[in-house]
């Protein structure tokens, strides 16, 4: 803390002024062939250049500052960068990709108007399409530099509102977590953050390294054809290329992490970008005396090589190693017992690897992918009444995922017809090893039956493989005021018994975009989508047999009605309307609930007999405004309305998990004089579903499980109370001689407000806490009929204050 401080005073001694430099190449969208004679400009200055011929740019001497910046051509439409932040530390990469204009002059003036403004760019139908760029990413107030924290300020985003989003469950319009799809350069990665729940997406925090990531596009509906398995969105991550003018890279120290980047050339032909973090949550917890011990690391890179004019590779990796232990606090509370009862021991690792090549050809381009991804998840936990070394386990499993990938797609444009088609194909494998006791049999002193016993033991090894087909047509038509996309696929199995039937998993889908003026556009779509169920629903077992392999592939249509409007370069605002409605959805046999429901918690879900018939539905509205960064203000506002709802084997529709209703975010951003800047950031959801607790049966269990169980005859039948949280960030650099120093404080609930999450149900310990407490003074009976049942509220909230660093050079 003194050292930090004692920069603070000395910086502004040693800063002087200092130039920047952007460079980057600008190709033509559709068929990826690089533009010669591109002008590329800064926005309010005499600065800017024309690309060569090799599509590259170069602007030098640049003044350290944010720009905006534009690249211009004959025969294609403008586009703008906003808030492109140069500095001394770094080379700031800047790639365009231009569409074609329209031939009618009047259409060019239309079209060209809405390019250089704040429109979501590429797309013939910008519906349900939301994009975030670098520095959007990286300044985001509360966000600790996760992008999965980021994207909370989209329309539809919400987070397991139980914790006040602690967790990174992204909720997209009502869907559960495992609904979305993510992608990095072309290559699915399954998960994206640490201690991720099995079967489901969410976990504590992310993986993906912000310093990587170009921009970011966020579909929350009419999904190209080329993604599969996707019900809730598609996450496309476009990771930028290394430095290609030297060796350089920044270090980052933040409020739970260590993180180093380094990139530059190797050659005239490859550039790498490759990244180590390092977690210290472990010793922050023990400071603070708490009883979980969570530490993870994670590493990232990418190498891009260029075979020749036509031809290029890239090699993309990502992984994480994660352990989630516990130790003994120095003081006992109520809260620490709980949470040392309650939940797993946690050893994961996953990685995804893969090389894409990518292939000009005439009128457009082919992309071919290979990857392998791989996910291990080791559980264990203990009963929760006893102590020492005489615990018995009540969970012991260790489950790995493998996939690997082939994905080859061909993308042409051809007279105004932009089409691709493709074809992907997988080998999957799954193991899982499980012991869990999910009731312990209990009887009373007379040796009668109280409980049954209900315990998994199964050991699983399946595999087989995975196979789609796709098809995707766009065109503008009507003095392209009228963007048609059509989009069919089809995805296969060899394990399901339908699984081989194309037929049966047909997904068209439709999407249409009018433009009414350089201002206005109405957009509609609708779709078929298909995913397959997790694997640990695959790979339950019961006296040695698969006992869901009848399971259907889950289905969702969708429907979207929305209005784009663009009054100003700067400012865009849509609003849409939405209706999903599900069915093969997975239902619990046991617990007669929708999986929908799961995913919330640390774990794994999905370990048991299920049937496909359960259906659901989400559907609401949803308003965004966002401004872009033109002077020294940007700013996004959001508000969503949507009800989710699922039925279990009874087919009565309830509120599910996701059922927030109301969700608000607003995020804020000033550029100040001399390099600081300053960032809010508020985020509001409705209560989040509450299941109450079958008191008796919480009562006979919580010795053996540690937790209590729900009444799912009364399920999501209560509310939490409303989650808010108000962030702020303040940023101060400091450009040295080809150093760039940023010191920031990010402040997280600085209004200090309550956290609303589910109650824990507990026994009350004795006074000095060698065993729980009983009403007979006698040890704790095994049916916990002896016991003092405690609820415990959970709705504490804490000020999180963050004072870190970050050293580009």
């Amino acid at each position: 803390m003194r050292f930090i401080l004692l920069l603070v005073f000395l910086l502004p001694m040693l800063a002087f002024a200092q130039t920047g430099l952007i460079t980057g190449t600008v190709r033509d969208r559709n068929t990826q062939e690089p533009l010669i004679g591109v002008s590329v400009q800064v926005v309010g200055s005499q600065l800017g250049t024309v690309t060569n011929e090799k599509g590259t740019f170069r602007i030098e001497s640049l003044p350290v500052g944010s720009y905006t910046v534009q690249s211009s051509y004959i025969g294609y439409q403008p586009q703008s960068r906003f808030n492109i932040n140069v500095t001394v530390g770094n080379v700031q990469i800047l790639n365009f990709e231009m569409a074609p204009a329209a031939s009618e002059l009047q259409q060019v003036e239309v079209v060209a108007n809405r390019r250089q403004s704040a429109a979501v760019a590429d797309l013939v139908t910008p519906l349900s399409v939301q994009s975030l760029t670098t520095e959007e990413i990286r300044s985001n107030p509360g966000g600790n530099f996760d992008i999965s924290k980021v994207v909370q300020v989209l329309p539809g985003v919400a987070t397991n509102g139980a914790g006040g989003g602690g967790r990174n469950d992204l909720i997209i319009r009502g869907g559960a977590p495992n609904e979305n799809v993510y992608y990095l350069d072309g290559i699915e990665i399954p998960l994206i953050n640490h201690f991720t729940t099995q079967g489901s997406a969410g976990g504590a925090t992310g993986i993906l390294n912000v310093s990587f990531i170009e921009d970011l596009k966020v579909s929350s509906s009419a999904f190209d054809a080329r993604y599969d398995n996707a019900l809730a969105s598609v996450f496309e991550f476009r990771q930028r290329y290394g430095n290609p003018e030297r060796f350089s890279g920044n270090v980052r120290l933040s409020g739970s992490e260590f993180a180093t980047t380094l990139e530059g050339p190797v050659g005239a032909k490859t550039t790498y970008l490759v990244s180590a973090r390092r977690s210290y949550l472990q010793f922050l917890f023990k400071l603070l005396d708490l009883p979980i011990r969570p530490s993870y690391w994670d590493f990232q890179y990418k190498v891009d090589h260029k075979l020749n004019d036509k031809t290029s590779l890239s090699f993309i990796g990502v992984g994480a190693i994660d352990d989630f232990s516990f130790g003994v606090p120095r003081e006992s509370t109520p809260e620490n017992e709980y949470i040392l009862r309650s939940v797993p021991y946690i050893n994961q690792w996953n990685y995804t690897t893969g090389v894409a090549l990518k292939r000009l050809v005439n009128d457009g381009y082919v992309n071919l992918a290979l990857s392998r991804n791989a996910f291990d998840n080791a559980l264990t936990k203990y009963e929760a009444a006893e102590e020492g070394e005489n615990q018995k386990l009540t969970l012991k499993s260790g489950s790995r995922e493998t996939e690997n990938k082939l994905r080859l797609d061909v993308n042409k444009y051809i007279n105004g017809w932009r089409y691709a088609y493709g074809v992907s194909g997988q080998y999957a494998q799954f193991t899982n090893n499980i012991y869990s006791v999910i009731r312990k049999e209990l009887r009373d002193e007379q040796n009668n039956l109280l409980q049954p016993g209900i315990t998994l033991d199964y050991n699983s090894n399946l595999d087989f493989f995975r196979y789609g087909a796709f098809g995707q047509v766009s065109r503008s038509v009507l003095d392209n005021k009228l963007g048609l996309s059509l989009g069919i696929r089809t995805d296969m199995n060899s394990f399901t018994e339908d699984g081989n039937n194309p037929l049966k998993k047909l997904s068209p889908r439709l999407a249409v975009s009018y433009l009414l003026n350089d201002k206005w556009t109405i957009n509609a779509s609708s779709g078929i989508y298909y995913k397959l169920p997790i694997y640990t629903v695959l790979g339950y077992q019961e006296d040695g047999r698969y006992l869901n392999k009848k399971a259907d592939y889950i289905r969702s249509i969708h429907y979207v009605l929305g209005t784009e409007f663009l009054p100003r370069q700067d400012l865009r605002f849509t609003l849409e309307g939405f209706y999903k409605d599900y069915s093969n959805y997975p239902v619990s046999v046991r617990d007669g609930i929708s999986l929908a429901n799961q995913g919330g918690d640390f774990g794994a879900i999905g370990n048991e007999a299920v049937d496909t018939n359960g259906k659901g539905r989400a559907y609401g509205a949803e308003f965004y405004l966002q401004k872009k960064l033109t002077g020294t203000v940007f700013s996004v506002l959001s508000y969503t309305y949507v009800l989710s709802e699922f039925a279990g084997l009874d087919g009565r529709y309830v509120s599910s998990a996701w059922d927030y209703r109301h969700l608000v975010s607003g995020l804020l951003g000033k550029k100040l004089p001399r390099n600081w800047e300053f960032g809010a950031k508020y985020r509001y959801s409705g209560g989040a579903p509450a299941t109450p607790f079958d008191l008796d049966a919480s009562r006979r269990n919580y010795a053996s499980l540690g937790v209590g169980i729900l009444d799912y005859s009364r399920l999501n039948s209560d509310r939490l109370q409303a989650f808010s949280q108000l962030d702020v960030r303040i940023d101060k650099k400091w450009n040295l001689n080809r150093i760039t120093l940023d010191l920031f404080l990010d402040v997280a609930n600085v209004l200090v407000s309550n956290t609303p999450g589910y109650d824990r149900y507990t026994f009350q310990r004795n006074d000095d806490n060698t065993g729980f407490a009983t009403t007979d003074g006698n040890p704790l009976r095994t049916d916990g009929s002896n016991a003092i049942p405690v609820v415990l509220k959970n709705t504490d909230g804490n000020l999180v204050p963050t004072l870190g660093f970050i050293v580009e050079f």
